[in-house]
């Protein structure tokens, strides 16, 4: 008997899996709030005996560590990976038995990182699914440009070649189970669905039905801007990150909170978009905690300034903070729980900025003047449609380029309201008249917007943190055509192979150790601990 749980991170488009038999189980990728991982482990009643990681993640705070620490378990890294923190290095070929007939097997799959391995479940010899972190993705693969810029088409070589090796070894039927690719910008694309098997990606995946020149080339030039927190989670898990404090911070008043955003730090408001926009303290800023808080969160913020909590709820703390920690904003400064009426000083009123939809956007585009139109979206979304005219910021950007949006009321606007709720508050908070268009993008087509769209300009150079402009515009029905851009192609280099790239270390895991030794736009759901389930048949 063999069961595979999923425990979903939305916030971050991750997944993390709880693996084993009636006894014993191996964790993959956990993450940083490990009290999911503990509580999947009691419901099945096993212990978790491993801890294994695919590869030092970009994109989050590992909770391997800290894991292995409280249940005794043997913590697995790959062997190349270099870590401050004891570990049980591992090489490609590993096997380590989970469960009595349960066995797990390291694979080498170089290309998100170099060091990067996947880990294949398996009964009696039968791959029953493979762990691929951010290899194998469904329909896509992880971007290869994080580790650096050199290596970035090496990388891209080598996840081609991995998912051939994937492929190639495993049967039709082996469940597909990666950690990214459900949101999260460690991936290369959307995922094409939720759940797939080897055979189903043998005949989709771009990985595998593209030769190798094409499917780079593809790839680098669909590769959009780093999340800037990203350049801090590979060294905090190298380190190994320190253990979660999720005690509640100490209240403020509202005037701690004046003084603090006098001091220049950040106010957060985790509040809905509608409530902030109908009332907020003058400064604050909206990153709302049903959002994909920790990422933008993360990404807009100046890294490790002092940040204030503003929730309507304690419930609604204690959620943030759990997602915050998972990016390494571990400690908010102070928080306030109520409503602006409860953050303000006495004589103190609440500001306020207008919502409206693409239909009232149309109504001010046609007087000349009344409207400085803000595209907030990445590049890559731009690239498909927008409005004639406007101008293009996307929200990570924003707060470093407020000079550049021209004199006016600002029109926000994004894919479906979020990210147009986050720039609406940085420039209300600039002192900028501001209204948010909280809509679905689709609506600007029909309500008489004038659109164009980005001309391919062949392949570009791999983005990395602070990608520049896109490529230039052709005018739909009623646009204006914007200058082209100059973008060069990337340069080749050579294959990294999954046979070169992890590397030895002197004390390799066990090739037969035995286990009893030793987580775009719009709300996302709150995680569930178990979303997917994959059960084999009792013994």
């Amino acid at each position: 008997m063999f069961f595979v749980d999923t425990i979903e991170v939305a916030g971050l488009g991750n997944r993390s899996y709880l693996a084993g038999g009636p006894r014993t189980a191996v964790a993959v990728d956990p993450p940083r709030d490990i009290e999911r991982v503990i509580a999947a482990a009691a419901r099945r009643g096993v212990r978790i005996a491993y801890v294994v990681e695919t590869h030092l993640h970009n994109d989050y705070v590992s909770g391997g560590p800290e894991l292995a620490r409280l249940t005794g378990a043997a913590h697995l890294v790959p062997a190349g990976a270099r870590v401050a923190f004891a570990r049980v290095p591992v090489a490609d070929g590993d096997l380590v038995e989970v469960d009595a007939g349960l066995t797990l097997r390291a694979l080498a799959t170089p290309g998100h990182t170099p060091h990067h391995t996947s880990y294949v479940l398996q009964e009696s010899g039968r791959a029953l699914a493979a762990f691929t972190g951010g290899s194998l993705l469904i329909g896509t693969v992880g971007r290869p440009d994080l580790v650096e810029p050199r290596l970035t088409d090496e990388l891209a070589r080598a996840q081609h070649a991995s998912a051939h090796r994937l492929a190639a070894e495993l049967p039709d039927d082996t469940a597909l189970l990666p950690t990214h690719g459900f949101g999260s910008f460690c991936s290369a694309g959307g995922a094409d669905g939720v759940a797939t098997t080897v055979g189903r990606a043998r005949d989709s995946n771009e990985a595998l039905v593209k030769d190798v020149d094409t499917f780079v080339a593809d790839l680098l030039a669909g590769l959009d801007d780093v999340p800037a927190y990203y350049a801090h989670m590979g060294p905090a898990n190298a380190g190994g990150p320190a253990p979660v404090d999720l005690t509640p911070p100490v209240l403020a008043d509202a005037t701690e909170i004046a003084a603090r955003l006098a001091a220049g730090e950040w106010a957060v408001d985790l509040r809905s978009r509608t409530a902030f926009a109908a009332g907020h303290v003058a400064g604050a800023v909206n990153f709302e905690a049903d959002g994909q808080l920790a990422v933008y969160l993360a990404w807009l913020l100046p890294w490790g300034r002092p940040v204030t909590l503003l929730a309507e709820s304690e419930e609604q703390l204690a959620y943030a903070q759990r997602e915050l920690v998972q990016v390494g904003v571990d400690r908010p400064a102070a928080a306030a729980i109520g409503s602006p009426g409860d953050w303000l000083r006495e004589g103190e009123r609440a500001r306020t900025f207008r919502r409206a939809g693409f239909a009232e956007l149309a109504e001010a585009y046609a007087v000349p003047g009344r409207a400085v139109i803000l595209d907030v979206r990445r590049d890559s979304e731009r690239a498909g449609g927008h409005i004639s005219g406007s101008v293009h910021i996307p929200v990570h950007q924003v707060r470093d380029r407020l000079t550049e949006i021209p004199d006016g009321t600002v029109w926000v606007h994004c894919a479906g309201g979020m990210r147009a709720a986050i720039a609406a508050s940085l420039l209300d908070a600039a002192g900028r008249e501001v209204v948010a268009v909280d809509d679905s993008f689709a609506a600007a087509g029909t309500s008489g917007l004038p659109m164009a769209r980005t001309a391919p300009a062949g392949a570009r150079e791999p983005r990395g943190r602070g990608a520049g402009a896109g490529t230039p515009d052709v005018p739909g029905p009623g646009g204006r055509a914007e200058p082209p851009t100059d973008e060069s192609s990337p340069a080749r280099a050579s294959a990294l192979t999954p046979a070169t790239a992890t590397a030895s270390a002197p004390a390799p895991a066990s090739r037969h150790a035995h286990g009893n030794q030793a987580y775009g736009d719009g709300a996302q759901a709150r995680p569930a601990a178990a979303a997917l389930e994959l059960d084999g048949p009792e013994a």
